[in-house]
């Protein structure tokens, strides 16, 4: 399976935080799954650490450079413009829209538990409780 983190399940899952949902940790670290992570991710973490809506442990190139170590980046394409395009207003956030956008373009599971994301009936993994 080729699975997108949210930018929210990027952060518990390096941060090694219990609010990450089981599946999401065991499918992030099954040998079998591509784990990608969106520069949209990479984007907003560095606007909210810098307007200091986010705190991270290290500068922000460190915290890049370890954070993404792990993962297959995914770069925004014009395929995903135009992907953005044909989707409706369900969510405001442009970040997440554009994580809905490369999910619908590229057929990959997306990994959040964000409601507003999951209304556009986008691939997703069920998010079973924390443990």
């Amino acid at each position: 399976m080729r699975l997108l983190l949210d930018t929210h399940v990027w952060l518990w899952f390096v941060r090694g935080e219990a609010t990450l949902p089981r599946a999401f940790d065991a499918a992030i670290r099954a040998p079998d799954n591509a784990v990608v992570l969106s520069i949209v991710s990479a984007w907003e973490v560095q606007i909210k650490a810098a307007i200091g809506k986010l705190e991270i442990p290290s500068p922000i190139d460190d915290f890049l450079d370890d954070a993404a170590l792990h993962f297959d980046l995914l770069d925004i394409s014009l395929r995903h413009v135009r992907a953005l395009a044909t989707l409706p207003m369900h969510h405001r956030d442009p970040f997440d829209r554009m994580l809905v956008a490369q999910a619908r373009a590229d057929g990959l599971t997306l990994l959040t538990v964000d409601p507003l994301v999951r209304a556009y009936g986008v691939a997703c993994l069920p998010d079973q409780p924390a443990g």
